[in-house]
């Protein structure tokens, strides 16, 4: 590993975005980057498909072996308001960046501009301003597979920072213990992880996962409310049935020892600050070294076909 610098400053955005509007998200997002710009942050990292929203809930009229035409009309506000990248929206985003002077993640529902399937995407920009990483994510979850395909690229993207290698991996991948030790093989030194995941069981996962890996985990969740839903989609009923606070956040930052360096944070929007002491990392690979010292190559082996 090579030299770090000392401190990372970062801020973890903890919001949620204006429902199903592409445009409205994107312009949010870039209020919270100025924000944390002006505070001094060097990352700003922001929650899984902030643009335009986790469609939490709906079904869009999808059913074992059919689907319904009213339905299908709500996907499509939900397409067309996903963005294509590079694209308008990427170049925003990459604005405000340089503005900020800071590398930015932001999670985004994005739209093949070849084929149309919709993928959830993270994506990292650097303080020039340029998109430098798309990572599709691997495996929707259950019933998200009827809204994102599978990623055909952007596996394991990662990229370098001065406080060593940056990669993401959203929401459940970070239960698949191979697309882990992928991200562990790069050596991975701030592990970004854009969720919804509010339960408490996610609160282990992600300690054990900054132990394993030896790195920081950055728990970056959406907060959101059934208030912040369109009015005019076709099936109410299943709004209805939320809770007031859909998803509740508890956006974190764990070190590499398992620690909490910011605690969770709950039932509201927060820009969580905080100094990463990066000689942590090095300091923690001391006695256990999962790709490293305390491997056993000989044994296991990992083969990854990295598009």
């Amino acid at each position: 590993m090579r030299d770090l610098e000392k401190v990372c400053k970062i801020a973890l955005v903890q919001a949620g975005p204006v429902m199903f509007d592409m445009e409205a998200s994107t312009n949010k997002a870039i209020d919270f980057i100025k924000e944390a710009g002006k505070n001094g942050a060097e990352l700003i990292v922001f929650p899984e498909l902030f643009i335009p929203g986790y469609p939490y809930g709906l079904t869009f009229g999808f059913t074992v072996g059919s689907r319904n035409e009213d339905g299908r009309k709500d996907w499509k506000v939900y397409c067309d308001n996903s963005m294509v990248v590079p694209g308008p929206e990427t170049e925003k985003l990459g604005r405000a960046a340089k503005e900020a002077k800071a590398y930015l993640s932001i999670g985004v529902s994005e739209r093949d501009a070849v084929s149309g399937t919709l993928y959830n995407s993270n994506l990292f920009f650097s303080p020039e301003g340029e998109l430098v990483s798309v990572h599709r994510k691997l495996k929707p979850t259950g019933q998200e597979r009827v809204v994102w395909g599978d990623a055909d690229k952007g596996y394991f993207p990662v990229i370098d920072t001065p406080w060593g290698v940056m990669g993401n991996l959203i929401c459940w991948e970070s239960y698949m213990p191979l697309a882990r030790v992928a991200l562990y093989e790069k050596g991975v030194s701030l592990y970004i992880s854009p969720n919804t995941n509010d339960n408490p069981e996610w609160q282990a996962t992600i300690q054990h996962i900054a132990i394993e890996g030896r790195c920081y985990f950055i728990n970056s969740d959406l907060y959101f409310t059934k208030a912040a839903y369109p009015k005019d989609f076709h099936f109410p009923e299943e709004v209805d049935r939320l809770p007031d606070i859909v998803c509740r956040g508890g956006s974190c930052i764990i070190d590499p020892y398992g620690h909490y360096v910011t605690e969770p944070v709950w039932d509201r929007e927060a820009i969580i600050y905080a100094d990463l002491d990066m000689d942590k990392v090095s300091a923690s690979r001391m006695e256990f070294d999962a790709c490293g010292h305390y491997s056993r190559p000989d044994v296991l082996k990992l083969q990854i076909d990295d598009k």
